[in-house]
């Protein structure tokens, strides 16, 4: 199976491109490799999946470690570009991991995330409808939920309120995928990450931002003043539940016209208070944070909580990484020297 990975060299892309590779799929990674974090982290993710710079726009670079992965940069905005990869390559399936991250960057640089997030998408759902891919997976989020007081979050939820431009983006993709699905008939399921923590994890993110402060003898930033939860994943089951939806067979009535669209939460299922979670980062590290309690920030909501039977029931999805477990298996990846970031 030919499979199109884009955010080859973000968190889950480049844990996705390595699971796949190890079990034989034919892998075609793509990123555009931009700035919003430190790109150390992303030329170290690629990297460690034997693909070696230089990554000169548009060129197909072959990994060293898997002869069936593959990885070209390119922008998702690049329509001539990403026409060109499709028709070229004929994928039977593509994952869209490739996107502008972050909630709060999305306060204060809003064009980048209609760029990416919207038009990069569009390009992507235009390419599977032209060039004939039969099944698409794609990055949606936990944080089109909003500020939702009822819990645990399930897929039946209005998702109309976004508090957020990126959520808002990420709940735009889902809508536009089940028109195109329904209009050109192709599958489609869109994957409501939770929060997602584990080695070669984003700096933003706050294991490694508490991790590296602490690290540094520097306080860690405690928002709400820590009266927040949130339903943290380890990267293998994320990769676990994404493999699962990729390799998803929907029942579809024998019609060229038959499309198929569904959304599912995959997360932990098992919500944690922020300071439990530092608690857990402290004691893996051996070493107390200092604290600075600080009030909610614009978009951030104060609880994620994922009801994941429905992914469970349809794909045999379930997570099994403990909080201990992961953290565990997190620091010590920070202080190794495969971290490029290792302070």
């Amino acid at each position: 199976m030919k499979i199109l990975v884009t955010g080859a060299a973000g968190f889950i892309g480049s844990a996705l491109c390595r699971a796949l590779a190890e079990r034989g799929d034919e892998i075609v990674g793509l990123d555009n490799i931009n700035e919003y974090y430190d790109v150390a982290l992303k030329y170290g993710r690629l990297e460690a999946n034997g693909l070696r710079r230089p990554f000169i726009e548009g060129d197909i670079v072959k990994s060293h470690e898997y002869a069936n992965l593959r990885f070209v940069r390119m922008d998702l905005c690049d329509k001539e570009g990403i026409d060109s990869l499709f028709k070229k390559e004929g994928f039977d399936k593509v994952m869209n991991l490739a996107a502008q991250a972050g909630v709060r960057y999305s306060i204060t640089n809003p064009y980048s995330y209609i760029k990416s997030n919207i038009e990069g998408f569009f390009n992507i759902l235009e390419a599977c409808r032209n060039f004939k891919v039969g099944h698409l997976v794609f990055a949606s989020s936990s944080s089109i939920y909003g500020d939702q007081k009822e819990v645990p979050f399930r897929e039946d939820f209005k998702t109309d309120s976004p508090v957020s431009l990126y959520a808002a983006t990420k709940k735009s993709n889902e809508l536009l995928a089940y028109s195109y699905t329904h209009l050109y008939g192709f599958s489609a399921i869109g994957l409501r990450y939770f929060t997602v923590y584990g080695p070669w994890g984003r700096p933003d993110m706050s294991p490694m931002l508490f991790a590296t402060a602490i690290c540094k003898g520097e306080p860690i930033k405690v928002f709400n003043n820590g009266n927040m939860m949130r339903d943290f994943t380890y990267i293998s089951d994320i990769v676990s539940g994404t493999i699962k939806a990729i390799d998803y067979e929907p029942d579809r009535v024998a019609s060229n016209e038959a499309g198929f669209f569904k959304a599912y939460n995959i997360g932990c299922s098992n919500p944690v208070r922020l300071m439990d979670f530092i608690s857990e980062i402290e004691s893996a590290m051996g070493k107390p944070a200092e604290k600075i309690f600080l009030p909610m920030q614009p978009g951030d909501v104060l609880q994620t909580y994922a009801d994941t039977s429905a992914l469970e029931h349809d794909l045999g999805y379930k997570p099994s990484v403990t909080l201990h477990e992961g953290i565990g298996r997190f620091i010590e990846w920070f202080r190794s020297d495969r971290n490029p970031l290792r302070p």
